[in-house]
């Protein structure tokens, strides 16, 4: 899977105004015409973050109400030339033969089979249903079958970052994939809200923050965050909805996230700390390490987050040790 090229020089800062310049987002309206997003700078923002339109649009008005009335086409633009030089043996599928050279077709054509992909590996990821290579290969058209491995390295890097979902092939004989939330996470934000859309991407965007924060960010950082995807405090979003509730209620209600009045505030302010949800289900390491990907770096890059992050895991691994132990005693007494 291709990701920008590495860049050893970087700090926190840097890797969200990363994340928002490699969000170039594109949209497909019912013409199947694209639309290339423009990122633009945000005069009052802090952090030389940078916002980028929304994250995509429904083919049909009544689309944004709900995921299965239509097909949600998301985008993303990793850059203007996608992945070059980047890739690896390691890193291409297996099973997907290599492709013709990308750069010799027209980038709206493949973006548009992208698009058209995402859209079906969503409502797959709905409906829970396997998917197979077969299956992708109707979806794409038919002039372009020749750069499948092309559209579905993209597709799937694109549901990667926007929803935060892994695109795994689960049987190579019979080119067969699943798709499963990050991290070990298990809530896709789907449960409470209207818009049937995984929000784990926004989950994850959000726990990195913290991490990078300093383990506490304030409610104004993490809207500054979001807004790399659009996201806005009492905007409602046609793709992911209304995000205030969802990040401030629903995130909370379910663990992942603690919303807390910052101590001694006046006028009070409110802040974000990882839930026991969130310490339960992922780990520092794990998010250090998304982030970095997408910023096309190493977790090492981050000397403080990554020794954090180091310790994290032995103080896990440890735990783990002892609950072992504790259960083999546990068992000898019978």
């Amino acid at each position: 899977m291709a990701f920008p090229q590495k860049n050893p020089q970087c700090s926190p800062d840097q890797l969200f105004q990363t994340h928002s310049e490699t969000q170039g987002l594109e949209v497909a309206q019912e013409s199947k015409a694209l639309e290339e997003a423009c990122l633009s700078s945000h005069p009052a923002m802090p952090d030389n973050l940078k916002e980028a339109p929304d994250a995509g649009i429904p083919s049909t008005s009544e689309s944004a109400q709900g995921f299965c009335s239509s097909s949600i086409v998301t985008t993303v633009s990793l850059s203007s030339k996608y992945g070059e030089g980047t890739s690896s043996k390691e890193e291409e599928d297996s099973s997907l033969e290599a492709d013709p050279d990308p750069n010799n077709v027209p980038i709206d054509a493949l973006d548009e089979n992208v698009a058209s992909l995402v859209n079906f590996l969503l409502l797959k990821y709905q409906m829970k249903e396997i998917i197979t290579k077969e299956d992708m290969l109707k979806i794409v058209s038919k002039e372009y079958e020749d750069h499948f491995t092309e559209v579905f390295l993209r597709a799937s890097v694109r549901m990667e970052i926007i929803f935060g979902l892994d695109v795994k092939e689960v049987d190579p004989t019979n080119h067969c994939y699943a798709i499963f939330i990050k991290m070990g996470l298990t809530y896709d934000g789907m449960l409470h809200c209207e818009v049937g859309v995984p929000k784990t991407g926004i989950l994850i965007l959000i726990l990195g923050a913290i991490f990078m924060k300093g383990n506490r960010a304030t409610e104004q950082e993490i809207w500054n965050v979001l807004s790399v995807m659009g996201l806005y405090s009492g905007k409602k979003h046609y793709i992911f909805g209304e995000p205030r509730k969802l990040i401030t209620k629903y995130f909370v209600e379910e663990g992942y996230l603690k919303y807390q009045k910052v101590a001694n505030s006046d006028p009070a302010q409110f802040e974000f700390l990882w839930g026991p949800r969130a310490h339960a289900e992922t780990t520092k390491m794990q998010v250090l390490e998304f982030l970095a990907k997408v910023r096309g770096t190493i977790p090492r890059c981050f000397p403080s987050q990554y020794e954090e992050a180091l310790q994290d895991e032995e103080e896990r691994a440890r735990e783990k040790m002892l609950a072992m132990a504790i259960d083999f005693r546990g068992h000898g007494q019978f």
